[in-house]
């Protein structure tokens, strides 16, 4: 009977491990595989959606929805946890993602996900700097310096002819990427562990306000008018609700709970080559042999930085 028991037991504790590989595979592939194809999705629908109510619209629907399934399941927020998701709002949607939908009216979504690419930098310096303790090794420092190589060629393979506003632009992704790292960094230091769904589903709702609080400020009730959004830029931002918010940010919360901040920033790594590659195929945006090249070095670098930040931990 004992020996029946010990081997039941043997055989949950196995099962739960596989399914607890299985899920953080599908929370990597999501912030990977699906946030890569958001750049473009986002071009789609800002071609006939005002940016900031684009991202408004897409975080408002997707909170709801995080939320009546977070209060379905009996979870209740406390005011700490609300607190909390309104700086957490700020940093990630209304800067973060505020600056990126208004910029990619103007850059192109693959060299969007390539200037996002130096998130990770951010993240690294900005831990660092909340701990007071400047920690490298020999791999990350390689795998850094390769994604930003990477990144480099990425972008001067991509870039065509100047358009209007596209230095404002960039330089407005940029600001959302730092802003987006300060958000990771806060985050873990909030103390709001136990639920990432409930968690995403504030912060979301949070940023949705503050999106179009700003966005009617702003003027872009002007520019909207249902009769005049396409097909495409429906679908995409249907898209961005459902697989963009829903999945893969709550995903993202998830790891953000069980790994270190820059582990799990290494998607803006992976993100530009999806981004690239979704934007030859179906933006018209340029795909060389310097493209290609570049995303090799950038998925080495996924895999140093990986190693880098597991020896650091295993040091600490």
């Amino acid at each position: 009977m004992a020996t029946t028991s010990t081997s039941e037991t043997l055989s949950a504790a196995a099962a739960n491990a596989s399914e607890k590989r299985l899920l953080i595979f599908l929370s990597f592939l999501s912030i990977y595989v699906i946030w890569g194809s958001t750049y473009l999705a986002i071009r789609y629908a800002v071609e006939t959606i005002p940016p900031l109510y684009t991202a408004g619209i897409r975080h408002l629907s997707a909170g709801s929805i995080l939320l009546i399934w977070a209060l379905a399941k009996g979870l209740r927020p406390t005011w700490h946890q609300i607190r909390a998701s309104v700086v957490i709002g700020f940093f990630f949607f209304l800067i973060g993602h505020g600056s990126l939908h208004w910029a990619e009216r103007v850059v192109p979504s693959g060299l969007a996900a390539l200037l996002i690419a130096v998130e990770p930098i951010f993240v690294f310096l900005l831990s660092s700097a909340a701990a007071r303790t400047w920690r490298l090794n020999g791999i990350l420092l390689t795998g850094i310096l390769m994604g930003l190589l990477g990144v480099g060629m990425l972008l001067r393979g991509t870039t065509g002819q100047p358009a209007h506003g596209l230095t404002l632009g960039s330089l407005a992704i940029l600001v959302g990427a730092f802003s987006w790292s300060v958000g990771i960094i806060y985050s873990r230091r909030s103390h709001l562990s136990g639920s990432p769904l409930l968690l995403s589903a504030l912060s979301l709702l949070s940023g949705a306000a503050m999106l179009l609080l700003t966005a009617t400020i702003a003027g872009e009730a002007r520019e909207f008018s249902f009769s005049r959004v396409s097909t495409r830029s429906w679908l995409a931002l249907g898209y961005l609700i459902v697989f963009g918010s829903v999945i893969a940010f709550t995903a993202y919360s998830w790891l953000l709970e069980h790994y270190s901040p820059t582990l799990v920033a290494t998607h803006t790594y992976v993100n530009p080559v999806v981004a690239v590659v979704l934007g030859w195929a179906y933006g018209g945006e340029a795909l060389t042999v310097r493209v290609l090249l570049a995303a090799s070095l950038v998925v080495l670098a996924v895999v140093l930085v990986d190693r880098g930040t597991n020896r650091l931990q295993g040091l600490a």
